[in-house]
C-alpha cells in the first residue's frame, strides 16, 4: 500500500460509494465514466484492496470499501471545515451533513426541517438516519444527533432543544374497560405496551413522582422495536404507555388519548447532540442553529404545552 492518492480520488470514491453507480457519479461530477473508472482504479491500487465489486447490473461497495468510504468522508469532512475555517464565517454551508434521531422526530419534524434547509443551502449534502436506538456519534459519523432524554457521554456537546417529558397514556376505549389505575403499582395489573426507546430499559418504567424516582416493572402482551407501531397500538386502545409529550400534545387536547396517573412523568427534554464545538464549522453551526430554532418555533415546531 502507498499513499499516490489525491482529494479528487476521494471526492470521485465518496460519490461512487452513494450512487453504488460509476454513471450516476460521473453524472453528478459532471466527469466522464472513463475517469470515474481511472480514479478508483488509482485508488484501489494505491491503498492495495479492492474498493467495489463490478457486475453488469450493480456496484456493490466492498467490506475494505465501507472501511475507506469512513475514512474518505472523515477526511473530505476535514477538509471543508479547514477551508471554512479559514474562510470565516461568510462561507455558505456546503458538503455533507450526517444527521441521526428517532423515528417520529424524524418523520414529522426534522425531515420538513431538513427539506427547507436543503433548498436554502442547496450545496448542502443532508443525510438523516432515524433509528429507535441511540447512535454512537463519533464512531458511526454522524454530525448531529438529535435525541429523546440526558447526554451521558463526556466527548459530545449537548445543545438544548425543548423541555419536554413522556407522560403516561392511553385510549378512552382502553380506560373504559379496563379502568384508571389510581397507583404506580397499579400498573402491573394492565396491558402495558412494549417499547424501548433508544435508550430505554426494557420492562421497566423510571418515572418522577410526587414522591421522587419511582420504578415499576410492567407487562404486556403486545411489544415491537417500532415506535410507530406502539403508538398505533395505542390509539387502537391496546395498553398503557409513555409517549413524548411534543408527539402527543395535539391529541390529548383533542380526547384521542388520556393521561394516565398525570402526577407521574419521566423527564424527556430534547438536544442536538454534537461531536465538534460549533465555532469549528460554519456548516455545522449554522444548521446545528436552523435545527434548534426551528423546532422551537415554525410549523414543524415540538409542542411543549404538556408539562
Amino acid at each position: 500500500m502507498n499513499n499516490k492518492w489525491d482529494m479528487t480520488d476521494l471526492r470521485v470514491f465518496c460519490q461512487v460509494a452513494r450512487r453504488s453507480s460509476f454513471v450516476g457519479a460521473a453524472t453528478e461530477l459532471g466527469i466522464s465514466p472513463a475517469y470515474v473508472t481511472k480514479r478508483i482504479a488509482n485508488l484501489e491500487k494505491a491503498l492495495g484492496t479492492t474498493l467495489f465489486h463490478r457486475t453488469t447490473r450493480r456496484v456493490l461497495i466492498s467490506d475494505a470499501g465501507e472501511t475507506a468510504y469512513a475514512w474518505a468522508r472523515k477526511v473530505l469532512d476535514a477538509a471543508e471545515e479547514l477551508n471554512q475555517g479559514v474562510a470565516g464565517a461568510s462561507i455558505l454551508p456546503k458538503g455533507p451533513l450526517r444527521i441521526s434521531t428517532s423515528l417520529r422526530l424524524g418523520r414529522n419534524h426534522l425531515a420538513p426541517i431538513l427539506a427547507d434547509i436543503g433548498q436554502r443551502y442547496p450545496e448542502l449534502e443532508v443525510w438523516l438516519e432515524v433509528m429507535d436506538r441511540r447512535v454512537d456519534v463519533l464512531g458511526e459519523g454522524f454530525d448531529i444527533d438529535v435525541r429523546v432524554g440526558e447526554v451521558h457521554e463526556p466527548h459530545l456537546i449537548a445543545h438544548h432543544v425543548a423541555q419536554s417529558a413522556r407522560v403516561l397514556c392511553a385510549a378512552p376505549a382502553y380506560l373504559a374497560r379496563r379502568g384508571h389505575p389510581k397507583t404506580l403499582a397499579d400498573l402491573t395489573g394492565h396491558d402495558c405496551l412494549m417499547y424501548r426507546e433508544r435508550h430505554q430499559t426494557f420492562g421497566v418504567w423510571r418515572l418522577q413522582g410526587p414522591n421522587g424516582p419511582e420504578s415499576v416493572k410492567v407487562t404486556g402482551a403486545m411489544g415491537s422495536n417500532q415506535s410507530d407501531i406502539v403508538h398505533q397500538w395505542a390509539l387502537a386502545g391496546l395498553g398503557i404507555i409513555p409517549l413524548s409529550s411534543w408527539d402527543v400534545a395535539g391529541l390529548l387536547r383533542e380526547g384521542v388519548l388520556e393521561r394516565v396517573l398525570p402526577q407521574y412523568h419521566q423527564s424527556a427534554d430534547v438536544w442536538a447532540v454534537t461531536a465538534a464545538r460549533l465555532d469549528q464549522s460554519a456548516k455545522l453551526r449554522i444548521c446545528t442553529q436552523l435545527l434548534i430554532s426551528q423546532l422551537q418555533s415554525g410549523p414543524y415546531a415540538l409542542d411543549t404545552s404538556v408539562v
